[in-house]
């Protein structure tokens, strides 16, 4: 008999043990049940502010002025009176051609002048004895007329060799070559002794002003029409003169000290490249910027004053390519919506279309946040005003 008792026990252990199994089965149950809480993120709410609107377009310097040295005569070279490379003034003589030739001719043609001068004097002379002579008929009339047209050959004479002094003094002038310029004085293309013709094709050297330099800038025709029509409605600020001002970085990425301004556009469209020239024009001082460089500018066109900024890590792209970012809608949740973005500034890209004040984007968790779902929200935008105020 007391092995009843013994085996009552055990039997009472192994209920006790099942139905804590069952209970703690049931409990798991109970907390698999308990759905997951949403994942959090950080957004921020779009808001409008006065945005710098800036364009980066390539270009290349381009010199104001430039004159090419030819001759006017032919002649040689009897002496180059400047140093190349050096500062030359407007009115500088730069040639001396060998002066004789063109001396002989003038001083032939002053000669023929004194020549005419003496022969006319003796004609009007007769003309003038033929006179009573003719209305007394002592002499025909024919020969009264003869010696009226002699004269008015010799005044002839005189204007033609009046005008051959004029060349011949024209083409002395042109023996001494001057810069019809201020500027840079390149290279020479000839020595003393060389023979040069005049109107040939090659200069003798070339003179540049450097100071100021145009900037040649190509503008696409989309983004040409969208600041008319941005400026037309009053969403662009430019200066008075509606100017806009432009810098530059140089070739070694180095940034040129001194800022430009915009001066015209060109009122055709390259057919061939779908652009607008615009063209800056620049202080150069030092004569940093030579023709023919390349540069990078960057051109403050104006400030859009409802212009809206989002931080660069809210954007994505679509499979397609298109910028994207991610949108708290009702109840938080989450919505992908495309938009299109202008040039960046700081860590913000500057949005031109697809998000309106009051958006609110998700900037933070966003590898937790999925299109259709619900988000647990922090508002971010008071840290990233802040850290883009900063920057």
């Amino acid at each position: 008999m007391p092995a009843v008792p013994r085996l009552l026990g055990r039997k009472h252990a192994l209920a006790a043990s099942c139905l804590t199994g069952i209970l703690l089965i049931a409990g798991c149950q109970k907390k698999q049940a308990t759905p997951p809480p949403p994942p959090a993120v950080g957004f921020i709410t779009i808001h409008t502010q006065p945005v710098l609107r800036t364009t980066e377009l390539p270009g290349r310097t381009e010199a104001v002025v430039t004159a090419q040295i030819r001759p006017q005569v032919s002649g040689v070279i009897l002496k180059r009176l400047f140093v190349e490379g050096s500062e030359v003034k407007a009115g500088q003589q730069l040639y001396q051609i060998d002066p004789a030739p063109y001396q002989a001719a003038y001083d032939s043609a002053v000669a023929i002048l004194k020549h005419d001068e003496a022969q006319l004097s003796a004609d009007q002379a007769q003309a003038q004895r033929y006179k009573p002579l003719a209305a007394a008929e002592a002499v025909s009339a024919q020969d009264y007329d003869n010696a009226l047209a002699t004269v008015q050959e010799d005044q002839a004479n005189i204007a033609s060799a009046k005008a051959g002094i004029e060349t011949a003094k024209i083409n002395l002038a042109y023996t001494k070559m001057f810069s019809p310029i201020s500027g840079t004085i390149g290279a020479s293309s000839v020595t003393p002794g060389a023979l040069v013709t005049a109107d040939q094709t090659t200069a003798l050297a070339t003179v540049t002003q450097l100071n100021p330099i145009y900037v040649d800038l190509n503008e696409s025709t989309a983004t040409w029409l969208r600041l008319k029509q941005e400026m037309d409605a009053g969403q662009l600020e430019t200066n008075p003169d509606g100017s806009a001002k432009v810098t530059l970085t140089l070739e070694d990425s180095t940034a040129y000290n001194l800022p430009g301004k915009t001066q015209f556009a060109e009122v055709n469209v390259d057919q061939t490249t779908g652009t607008v020239l615009v063209r800056a024009i620049f202080p150069n001082p030092q004569h940093l910027l030579l023709p023919g460089m390349y540069v990078h500018a960057v051109i403050d066109e104006g400030v859009n004053k409802n212009g809206i900024l989002v931080p660069q890590q809210a954007v994505s792209h679509n499979t397609r390519g298109d910028p994207t970012v991610l949108l708290l809608g009702h109840d938080n949740i989450v919505s992908q919506h495309i938009i299109q973005t202008g040039a960046n500034l700081h860590n913000d890209w500057v949005v031109t279309s697809g998000l309106k004040p009051g958006d609110r984007v998700i900037v933070d968790g966003l590898l937790n946040a999925v299109p259709g779902h619900r988000v647990t929200p922090t508002d971010e935008t008071a840290k990233f005003a802040s850290s883009s105020a900063s920057s």
